[in-house]
């Protein structure tokens, strides 16, 4: 069982990194403006929100998706280049799961977008 949960940790950690590290980001980002008022739908909560059902919607589809799920659970204990690629390679070779991921996402990108939070807090191309 204790390998089975950390099998589970460890895929959210792939599937998930870049979407907690762009709410990472936005959440210590916006701690140096505190002065000023925030963007409407950009406080720290609207940023939590949003990713949570981001994180909610993708664990749905990798639990309901086996096939896509072990793909990613077998990126484990590579190398970020490493799997990025394959992740790249897995999605060009895979167009439906590609567009039903980037859709699962999008609330995250049009946050973002509407928030001004910059790509680069985002681990690129990684889901």
């Amino acid at each position: 069982m204790k390998s089975a949960s950390r099998r589970i940790g460890r895929v959210a950690a792939v599937v998930l990194g870049s979407s907690i590290l762009s709410s990472s980001g936005v959440l210590l980002g916006s701690m140096g403006t505190a002065a000023a008022d925030p963007i409407p739908g950009c406080t720290a909560g609207d940023v939590t929100a949003v990713m949570t059902g981001v994180s909610a919607s993708m664990t749905t589809y990798l639990f309901t998706h086996p096939d896509v799920n072990d793909f990613f659970t077998s990126l484990q204990g590579l190398k970020k280049a490493d799997a990025k690629q394959q992740t790249q390679d897995y999605l060009s070779a895979n167009p439906q799961v590609r567009d039903e991921i980037t859709a699962i996402r999008q609330p995250g990108v049009d946050l973002r977008n509407r928030c001004n939070i910059p790509l680069k807090a985002e681990i690129a191309g990684v889901i």
